[in-house]
């Protein structure tokens, strides 16, 4: 009898401790932690300029936002090719992600330094916005944070 009183309280002295362990991790009532700030643009080519903006994005669009990494602006970017729906859903979609709010504090600024870097002058690079127009149309975008589930 007494082995299984025991067994009982070193159960239940078990459950206690998981349960209080449990009550810990989550003390803040929140079940994730914030993470990445993330902005997703939502691009649409103009029929038959797909590999046009393609190419640009391989390019020019690579290497402002590989100096944005290197900046430490950028934590990760990336490219995402989609089927649209209809003619005024989006075909690519351009992801960049910062380490939080924070790091969008003065961002047009930090990346206005970045443009000018990698193609020579403000007015280049205003330029180049202007000819990007001519291929592709600017949606909107979104900007949201990950949540980090505990």
């Amino acid at each position: 009898m007494r082995s299984v009183t025991k067994a009982l309280c070193l159960s239940s002295a078990l459950l206690f401790c998981a349960t209080l362990a449990t009550t810990t991790t989550h003390a803040d009532g929140r079940h994730y932690n914030d993470g990445p700030v993330v902005n997703v643009a939502a691009i649409r080519t103009v029929d038959g300029h797909f590999d046009d903006y393609m190419q640009w994005l391989a390019t020019t669009w690579k290497k402002q936002e590989e100096a944005g990494k290197k900046a430490g602006l950028v934590l990760s970017y990336r490219v995402l090719v989609a089927e649209p729906r209809s003619p005024s859903d989006p075909d690519i979609y351009l992801v960049t992600e910062f380490k939080n709010w924070a790091a969008l504090d003065g961002l047009g600024g930090k990346l206005d330094a970045v443009s000018t870097q990698v193609e020579g002058s403000l007015e280049k690079a205003n330029q180049s916005e202007v000819d990007r127009a001519k291929i592709r149309t600017v949606l909107g975008s979104q900007t949201m944070q990950t949540a980090e589930l505990k």
